[in-house]
């Protein structure tokens, strides 16, 4: 089934796109966590086997079903893809995603199945900050974004890191934090932004001034 404008309009009156992927879901209260009332979900392929899970049925299904059934008679709008493609499921969601009018992405079984999905998801974080689009990937252990400026990390979150994976990061200032940088450059040859602490009480900050980073956000554990 092909989208149309009514789909186009019921979509834009959605706060948020909820992208679900294939990987596995291992810690649902993380996941659960993340959503949102009005929230707009597109399962690819795969992620369906995610749906009792996350208790929020499809608005919109993708996929080439190379990972699973295709559904018989959905009871949403359906766009099959082919196999051969040079966009993953997940990329071609986010696209659609985009085209939609959606300016706020969540990701989720993402991450952690395979590295080379893992990493390819990621960099879709990278191509929605360069649109000026905010996206977040949370898998089983934290919450993952791109800082291109500034960042908050509540408590709520025990440890982050920062990570240079997309060329050097100048300006680098993190506070809030047990250990604090002024000005730092981070280069992806030398990760020295990995496991920093947020003071209890506190909200860390992270500063970027040239370049960009992916900040991860690891949960506490209760």
């Amino acid at each position: 089934m092909k989208s149309d404008s009514t789909n186009d309009k019921a979509a834009r009156e959605c706060s948020r796109c909820v992208i679900v992927g294939a990987a596995p879901i291992k810690n649902p209260a993380f996941a659960l966590s993340g959503l949102k009332e009005g929230d707009y979900f597109i399962y690819c392929d795969g992620g369906l086997s995610h749906e009792d899970i996350l208790k929020r049925p499809p608005d919109l299904i993708v996929g080439d079903f190379d990972s699973h059934p295709a559904p018989e008679n959905p009871l949403c709008e359906m766009i099959r893809l082919p196999c051969e493609k040079d966009d993953t499921d997940t990329v071609f969601a986010v696209k659609e995603g985009i085209r939609r009018g959606f300016k706020e992405f969540l990701l989720l079984g993402a991450a952690g199945a395979r590295l080379d999905h893992t990493l390819a998801n990621i960099s879709v974080l990278l191509m929605l900050d360069r649109l000026g689009l905010h996206g977040v990937i949370i898998d089983d252990y934290s919450e993952l974004e791109i800082v291109s400026g500034q960042a908050e990390i509540p408590d709520s979150f025990g440890y982050f890191s920062v990570l240079s994976l997309f060329g050097d990061a100048e300006g680098v200032t993190e506070t809030g934090s047990k250990y604090t940088v002024r000005n730092g450059r981070i280069s992806c040859d030398y990760q020295y932004g990995v496991s920093n602490e947020v003071l209890p009480g506190s909200t860390a900050k992270v500063l970027v001034t040239s370049g960009s980073l992916l900040l991860i956000k690891v949960f506490r554990q209760h």
